[in-house]
C-alpha cells in the first residue's frame, strides 16, 4: 500500500473519530466563544474534536505537522500541546484540519456542519476527507478512489447553466457536495483559509471536476476566491460569478 493511500485511510479514520467527539455535544448545551469578530465562532466541541484529530494521526503518523483552525490545547491526561503550523509547508507533509466546519450551524443546531482533513505533500493535497457526522455521510479521496460512503461519485454531467445548483459557500463542506453531482457550482468571493477549502478542492477535482479562483486561474492555496464547478460549463459559471462580483 502506497504512503498516500496510508494517508487516505488515516485522513478518513481522523475525520470519523473527530466527528463523532464533536456530535456528542451537538444541540447539547455547549459554550460559545467569539474570535475575530461576532460571527466567527468557536466552542469546546471544535477543540474537543480536533485534539481527537490530531491524537488519531498521531497514532500511525508520530512526527506528524498539522494546520489547524484552532489553537492547539492538550488531550486528555496528555499535558502537552502540539505546536502547530502557521501556513501549508512548502516542503514535507503535513495535515490540514477543520474540526467543526460550519460552527454557525453547529451552534445552532443545523445538521450542516462536518470535519474535514486534508493531507499534503509538498504544499499539493494527497488525500482528503469531510464526515458530516449529523447525516452520517462521509466523502473521501484518494489516489485510486473518490467516493460517498464508501461509493464511487462524480461530479454531475449538467451542462446547461440554467440548470445549475449553485450555492454561495457558507459552510465549505459544500465543496462535498460539487463532488458528490449535488452542486453544480459552489463559490466564495473572500480568500479561504487553508483548513477551509483544501480538503474540498482536493474532492471536487478528483471527482472530475474544476475548481479556480475567481479571476479563472487554478486554484490553489491562497488565491482570490474560489469557484468550484463541474466542469460542463465553467467559463460561464465564472463570467456569472465575476458579474454579481463586479469584478470586471
Amino acid at each position: 500500500m502506497s504512503e498516500a493511500t496510508l494517508r487516505a485511510a488515516m485522513a478518513e479514520r481522523a475525520a470519523r473519530a473527530g466527528g463523532v467527539v464533536a456530535r456528542e455535544t451537538f444541540r447539547g448545551d455547549v459554550a460559545v466563544e467569539t474570535k475575530a469578530n461576532k460571527n466567527d465562532l468557536v466552542t469546546e466541541a471544535d477543540r474537543d474534536a480536533q485534539r481527537q484529530v490530531i491524537a488519531t494521526i498521531r497514532q500511525e503518523f508520530p512526527n506528524a505537522d498539522f494546520v489547524c483552525e484552532e489553537d492547539s490545547r492538550p488531550l486528555g491526561t496528555d499535558t502537552t500541546s502540539v505546536d502547530l503550523l502557521d501556513a501549508v509547508p512548502e516542503t514535507g507533509d503535513a495535515w490540514i484540519v477543520d474540526p467543526v466546519d460550519g460552527t454557525g450551524n453547529y451552534v445552532r443546531g443545523i445538521r450542516f456542519w462536518a470535519t474535514s482533513i486534508a493531507t499534503v505533500s509538498a504544499g499539493e493535497a494527497v488525500a482528503a476527507a469531510t464526515f458530516l457526522p449529523a447525516e452520517g455521510d462521509i466523502y473521501t479521496a484518494g489516489p485510486e478512489s473518490v467516493s460517498r460512503n464508501d461509493e464511487s461519485m462524480t461530479v454531475s454531467e449538467r451542462g446547461d447553466p440554467e440548470t445549475f445548483a449553485a450555492a454561495l459557500i457558507g459552510w465549505w463542506a459544500g465543496l462535498a457536495l460539487v463532488a458528490s453531482g449535488g452542486l453544480e457550482v459552489a463559490f466564495m468571493p473572500k480568500t479561504p483559509h487553508p483548513w477551509d477549502a483544501i480538503a474540498g478542492v482536493y474532492l471536487v477535482r478528483r471527482a472530475g471536476g474544476t475548481v479556480t479562483d475567481v479571476h479563472g486561474n487554478p486554484w490553489s492555496n491562497g488565491d482570490d476566491g474560489l469557484v468550484a464547478s463541474n466542469g460542463e460549463a465553467h467559463d460561464a459559471v465564472l463570467d456569472a460569478v465575476r458579474d454579481g462580483l463586479d469584478l470586471d
